[in-house]
């Protein structure tokens, strides 16, 4: 019998809950638990279930998975996602309809070696700055503390590219 390990990790309200191996229901109270700990935090944004290493579950784990999922989306309105790269248990989590709980992701998450390095494009001076006060304007829409934060740079940036557009008519 393969050993079960039950993993979470919180960063900013978004949790990862990570089974692995054989998970029977003698971890129930465990998972449920979990399930307690992660809905009742008034900081929860968004969860991800991590079956990537799950080589077995059953049926009460699946069915505290739903109510994970159920209490989840009530909470933040969002859809969790669940990580399944066992196609044994991909099967089971469609068959069982937890592709209407859950956004099923039948893939890990890509590893470094997978991604791709994006050049740098060369940009003008003026360029640059019109992209600098193009974010800060978004930044001071996005609240009054922000607007406060970063008016008077705004300002500067603006009269800098309206003299800088002057000296160059000139």
């Amino acid at each position: 019998m393969s050993v079960c390990k039950i993993l979470l990790a919180e960063s900013s309200g978004v949790y990862i809950l990570k089974l692995v191996g054989e998970v029977r229901l003698n971890f129930c109270s465990t998972i449920d638990a979990s399930i307690e700990s992660i809905v009742t935090d008034p900081n929860f944004m968004s969860l991800v279930v991590d079956l990537s290493e799950t080589s077995l579950i059953d049926s009460t784990t699946l069915g505290l998975l739903a109510k994970l999922a159920i209490r989840a989306k009530a909470k933040s309105h969002f859809l969790p996602s669940v990580v399944s790269t066992n196609p044994d248990i991909t099967r089971i989590l469609l068959a069982m309809g937890f592709d209407s709980f859950y956004i099923v992701v039948k893939e890990p998450a890509l590893t470094n070696e997978q991604l791709q390095e994006i050049t740098p494009q060369d940009v003008s001076e003026a360029e640059l700055r019109e992209h600098v006060l193009d974010a800060h304007k978004v930044l001071m829409d996005m609240n009054e503390h922000n607007r406060d934060q970063f008016k008077d740079l705004v300002s500067a940036l603006e009269l800098d590219m309206r003299e800088g557009v002057s000296s160059q008519a000139s």
